[in-house]
């Protein structure tokens, strides 16, 4: 096999960004770009259910000078369903409201490298669970701090090209904060630090990730928001395997696309977006739609 289809195998699954993310050397435990409008504003005591669902395609893997990598049969598609569960409790902690939350995704995930090289996975994906502490700091800001702890229940097979899950656990600090008026300017901005621990299958270590969920947008009257978001990606250190680093290979993407939210005004709301990726590095160059839908249990 010739290297530049090698470098195609070895990042080929980059493309799935989170809830999909299924390969090392570019992918990341975070479904980048989840996140829309009144994302950081925890709601009041009480469990509350959420739903994504993604849709993700990509026809093209870049490398480290944003040159394409892989043949021109590569294609990846994901479709994930993504259950969430919060439960805000009454406790008070330093002024906030203190929360849990458990996610599971559900993920199809179809991959073409090239002629002879294909496969398909249905299944759950990466668990994520932790803390969350929500503060109301006016009545239009609000904020989170979180600790989001990703566990490796997805399915794995070291030398699949189509792997549902990552293999290894995560850590990943999370700042948010949310800007909310039915009549003017909304604003949300979601800040996550990533540290990954080793897949001990393959001994690789995925580096440190900042990333970034955004969205801008004007409330119209009528429970619409309408506007732009999408996400920043960059990888803050290189990936190792046996120790060694791997050099020239840190991921870097910025997404951008139009953006709506509808609120009920009766407890629940529905958010959709389209995002496409640019300035792409060492992952795939693609494109994510993104439904989210929240309601109280």
């Amino acid at each position: 096999m010739n290297n530049k289809l090698n470098a195609a195998l070895a990042l080929a699954l980059a493309a799935l960004a989170g809830a999909a993310g299924a390969t090392e050397g570019g992918g990341t435990i975070y479904p980048v770009g989840a996140e829309n409008y009144t994302c950081c504003a925890l709601p009041p005591p009480g469990l509350y259910g959420m739903a994504w669902y993604q849709h993700y395609s990509a026809d093209a893997v870049r490398g480290n000078g944003g040159e394409v990598v892989t043949p021109s049969t590569f294609k990846v598609t994901a479709n994930a369903i993504v259950p969430r569960v919060v439960y805000v409790t009454p406790m008070v902690v330093a002024g906030a409201s203190l929360g849990v939350q458990a996610i599971l995704p559900i993920v199809n995930l179809d991959v073409n490298v090239a002629s002879g090289v294909q496969q398909s996975k249905t299944g759950f994906g990466d668990m994520t669970f932790g803390p969350v502490l929500g503060w109301h700091l006016s009545e239009k800001l609000h904020s989170v701090l979180a600790l989001d702890i990703y566990a490796p229940t997805g399915a794995y097979k070291k030398g699949d090209v189509a792997n549902i899950g990552r293999n290894h656990w995560a850590l990943q600090p999370v700042l948010g904060f949310s800007y909310i008026q039915p009549y003017g300017f909304n604003a949300d901005l979601k800040t996550m630090w990533t540290y990954n621990f080793k897949n001990d299958d393959t001994d690789y270590k995925d580096g440190k990730e900042l990333i970034v969920d955004y969205s801008a947008g004007w409330g119209v009257g009528g429970g619409w928001t309408l506007g732009v978001g999408g996400y920043y990606y960059q990888q803050l250190t290189n990936d190792s395997q046996n120790g060694a680093t791997i050099d020239n290979n840190k991921g870097r993407a910025v997404a951008f696309g139009p953006s709506v939210r509808y609120d009920s005004g009766k407890g629940w709301f529905i958010t959709a977006k389209y995002q496409d990726e640019m300035a792409v590095r060492n992952r795939a160059d693609g494109a994510a739609f993104w439904v989210k839908a929240v309601f109280p249990l």
